[in-house]
């Protein structure tokens, strides 16, 4: 059963655009930093299963590189992953993560499950490439065309990124100073609240008896919670399948529906909400503790203001590089001809 809708989802992105006076663009609102409350998201009692890292484009495949999935042999020690004649080696997946975002790297560092997933995906990678050199099928011409086209916009990205990449010492402590002091109020924690539910579903589009015998199942929890030394965590563990005593963990404030939050609001340390009636069923919050607003620390928020920083001055040396480009071989465009080119496609 789902909780998903006591919760509003958050994307949560990191540190916004930063101070004009380091980067010479405008401040926008920075958005919570990883110091800030966890984004909750649907289902909020179950950790959802991490998704693998989205793959980057591949260079036209060879027949004589791709064959095979490893130069390692099946008895290689640093095989981490094989399946049938394909393996994926230590040096292998080194190089997969030296390719991705330094985000990317520490959530796969940090997170056994994702990893797996990755080297999953690496297996799955390598059979199809397998079974496209046995059909020859990237020699048909409409799919060398494509592939030289993502080549020439790999390139292209990779010599781009290369230009614009800051100084390694950039940002200096002093830099990420002025921009923690300029956007202070723009990363403040909201008020979080720590709580538990207990929930029955019942839909309200359900039939009369799905929804009698769901109303009997709530009435049966409501009296088990007034009993006198009540359990909540008990309670919430036999009646939701044991799935930690209903706790749900730290929830920002901002990110409760309001129906939900009115009723938190409104509750004592440890005290125990009426039912609250949902679309998709009944929820009985216990509120078990809060944190009021703060703003982090410089300290706490340092990597990501950092890497931030690192992103907004890449980007803005980019524009520059490909408008000085610009400048010394101005383009010349055939108007008439682009007028012209989805029309005469039409015909």
């Amino acid at each position: 059963m789902s909780t998903a809708t006591i919760i509003r989802t958050a994307q949560s992105a990191g540190i916004a655009t930063v101070a004009a006076v380091i980067l010479c663009t405008p401040v926008v609102a920075l958005a919570q930093t990883s110091a800030s409350p966890r984004a909750v998201q649907a289902p909020v009692r179950q950790k959802p299963a991490p998704q693998p890292p989205a793959t980057q484009a591949q260079s036209a495949p060879t027949p004589t590189t791709q064959g095979s999935a490893t130069s390692k042999t099946p008895d290689s020690d640093d095989v981490v992953a094989r399946v049938g004649g394909t393996n994926v080696s230590a040096d292998d997946l080194r190089a997969y993560v030296a390719a991705l975002g330094a985000r990317e790297q520490e959530a796969l560092a940090r997170d056994q499950a994702l990893l797996s997933q990755t080297v999953r995906l690496l297996l799955a990678n390598r059979l199809v490439l397998q079974e496209v050199v046995a059909k020859k099928w990237d020699q048909q011409p409409n799919v060398t065309a494509q592939l030289e086209r993502m080549r020439e916009g790999a390139l292209v990205e990779l010599y781009l990124q290369s230009v614009s990449a800051p100084p390694a010492n950039f940002p200096s402590e002093e830099d990420l100073q002025k921009v923690y002091e300029a956007n202070r109020s723009a990363l403040l924690a909201p008020r979080q609240y720590e709580l538990a539910q207990i929930f029955v579903a019942a839909p309200k589009d359900a039939d009369k008896a799905t929804g009698d015998k769901a109303k009997q199942s709530l009435d049966e929890i409501v009296r088990k919670l007034k009993a006198p030394g009540a359990d909540f965590a008990a309670i919430a563990g036999a009646d939701n399948g044991g799935n930690d005593g209903g706790n749900l963990g730290w929830v920002a404030e901002s990110q409760i529906r309001p129906e939900i939050r009115t009723q938190v609001m409104g509750l004592a340390k440890n005290a125990v909400s009426e039912p609250i009636r949902l679309d998709d069923g009944w929820h009985i919050l216990k509120l078990i503790d809060t944190k009021a607003a703060y703003t982090p620390t410089l300290a706490e928020v340092h990597d990501q203001l950092a890497q931030q920083v690192r992103a907004e001055r890449a980007t803005v040396l980019r524009r520059a590089y490909l408008a000085e480009l610009l400048k010394q071989h101005p383009p010349v465009l055939n108007e008439l001809a682009l007028s012209s080119l989805f029309d005469n496609s039409r015909k």
